[in-house]
């Protein structure tokens, strides 16, 4: 069966599904007589432990690929599965009423989760659902249920799944899985940016397919296409291979771009720079010849975890990543939090539309003592190497003042300890929403650079939610409002005497690379895995043509079709 989706990631993987399903926590009262109590109670005991014994292999798994300091979610839950009140309370209910150990454990967790729910303070009601999680393991290892868990996923897998989240994507990595597919999302959710970033296939958006996969099936991932196939026959199977090998033979053909600039046919010099997620990506940056990092998502090093990270910790992140990448420039683009990044451990409120509410750069003012930490990690770095610092999510001219007030409290703060940074770092704003973008022109007076994020700069202009998969197909770069903004904003920070930068994932696209050096883009950032297919393109564009081109769609849209068909048809040859 062939099931069409959102191409995310590109690449063909085939291999044997591993499905994820929403676990729902209930069990049904099952009255037991006497003698059969102490047999309830140890299939109680050893659930406890199993539990445990999967927390601490998934705690081992995150620790070694991303530290220690990435395991104290682990350590959270197991503290809850091995407290002595929880096993006394749950043991006592099986005893006293004569029912049987899953309906005592759901009566005892959701009398817990009932009193977290009744307490103002946000954080502690967020602990309910941590115990619930704990709850949701032991009953799993009670009924001895097939429900798979992303902790279980096994190497060479293609996982199928409701939704990802961004910290899911990580420890996927781990286990080398081949590939993904999802009901929820779009080609710019942060699950399919991770999947780009991993360099493995992924399709996105496709509604109900963890109800078509069996767990085991062989499955094929085209991200190529945005198509699975289940249970595919053995013709298939080997069509597929001879495009795989196909597939694989192009990304060898892009390595001879590796040491080779980015430089149009008539001479014009393009910086195509990386953008990472987490520190380790570093070495895929170096790999693929990027001309340094464009944008460092800081907040991956926020989640998975049950605390803030400490300035110390956020330093070494920084540093390390700056000195790898030296002499080339690193823009660290301070904390984007908020939306679908939330913190376990940290009092966020819920928002009916999270997106547009309580996020980046609005969450650092509203909590000065967690940005002005980053802020210190930042500059202290700057010492090892060329540092950029970028703000997320800026609507207008007073929160740029604002986080920039912040941040010269901080610069005077390290210089009263005598304590060293780059006092000439340059900072950023990041156009990603339509008031800045109409308003660049006041913006650019008191920023050093611009770069544009166009994942939500086209989801606010044009009003579509990109992880929304009914109406994916109105999410359109090339919409000429999209092109118009990316015009202004690029001629006037040119203007200004300051460098424009795009890390959007459509500066990633092949497709748009023409276009957008014909608006004047002279700085790309994107995925280390797009880094090179970007450089060739650039190498085969004339930029006077390119120009011209820009401009005929911009005064006359109904052209646009007809020169993206002529893009793709040179593309093709």
């Amino acid at each position: 069966m062939l099931y069409k989706g959102i191409a995310a990631s590109d690449g063909i993987a085939i291999g044997k599904a591993f499905v994820i399903e929403d676990e729902e926590f209930s069990a049904v009262k099952k009255p037991i007589a006497k003698e059969d109590v102490h047999s309830e109670i140890e299939k109680f005991k050893n659930a406890v432990i199993d539990t445990k014994l999967e927390l601490e292999k998934a705690k081992g798994k995150v620790a070694k690929h991303f530290g220690k300091k990435h395991v104290k979610l682990f350590e959270a839950y197991i503290f809850i599965a091995e407290d002595p009140t929880f096993e006394k309370d749950v043991i006592s209910k099986i005893n006293k009423e004569l029912i049987n150990a899953e309906y005592a454990l759901y009566n005892v967790i959701e009398k817990y989760s009932q009193v977290f729910d009744k307490i103002e303070d946000e954080y502690f009601r967020e602990r309910g659902k941590d115990i619930l999680d704990v709850g949701k393991k032991i009953m799993k290892h009670i009924t001895g249920a097939h429900k798979k868990m992303l902790s279980e996923v096994t190497e060479h897998s293609i996982v199928f799944a409701n939704n990802l989240t961004p910290t899911d994507t990580i420890v996927m990595k781990e286990e080398n899985v081949l590939a993904f597919a999802t009901n929820m999302g779009g080609v710019t959710s942060h699950t399919a940016i991770m999947a780009r970033a991993m360099e493995i296939p992924a399709v996105v958006g496709m509604k109900d397919i963890t109800t078509h996969a069996i767990h085991g099936q062989t499955v094929i991932i085209d991200g190529n296409e945005g198509v699975v196939i289940i249970d595919p026959d053995e013709d298939t199977i080997t069509n597929y291979k001879r495009r795989q090998q196909l597939y694989i033979g192009e990304i060898k053909e892009l390595s001879k771009y590796m040491d080779l600039p980015a430089v149009t046919t008539d001479g014009k010099k393009i910086v195509v720079a990386s953008n990472i997620e987490i520190p380790e990506e570093t070495k895929s940056v170096i790999s693929h010849g990027s001309e340094g990092i464009g944008l460092f998502r800081t907040e991956y090093l926020f989640l998975n975890r049950r605390e803030f990270p400490s300035e110390e910790e956020q330093f070494e992140s920084y540093r390390m990543v700056v000195e790898k990448v030296f002499p080339n420039s690193v823009v660290i683009r301070t904390i984007d939090l908020g939306g679908d990044k939330l913190l376990p451990y940290f009092n966020l409120k819920e928002e009916r539309n999270p997106f547009m509410g309580l996020r980046a750069i609005r969450f650092c003012l509203r909590h000065p003592e967690v940005f002005k930490i980053q802020l210190r990690a930042i500059l202290r770095a700057s010492v090892f190497g060329n540092v950029k610092i970028m703000y997320p999510m800026i609507s207008g001219i007073d929160e740029l003042r604002a986080a920039n007030y912040l941040l010269n409290e901080v610069k005077k703060e390290l210089s009263s300890k005598t304590i060293q940074y780059d006092e000439n770092v340059e900072v950023g704003v990041m156009i990603e929403i339509p008031s800045a973008a109409l308003t660049v022109d006041i913006l650019v007076k008191e920023a050093d650079f611009l770069s544009i994020g166009t994942n939500d700069l086209i989801q606010y202009t044009v009003a579509v939610d990109r992880i929304n998969e009914y109406v994916t197909n109105l999410y359109d770069p090339l919409h000429l409002s999209i092109l118009r903004l990316l015009k202004t904003i690029i001629d006037t920070g040119q203007k200004a005497g300051k460098w424009v930068s795009m890390c959007g994932e459509m500066a990633g696209d092949p497709l748009y690379t023409e276009i957008l050096l014909g608006l004047g883009l002279e700085h790309f950032s994107v995925v280390s895995s797009s880094v090179l297919r970007t450089k060739k393109e650039v190498r085969r564009v004339n930029l006077a043509a390119a120009k011209k081109m820009a401009d005929e769609i911009l005064n006359d849209p109904s052209k646009r079709d007809i020169i993206l068909r002529k893009i793709k048809q040179r593309r093709k040859h």
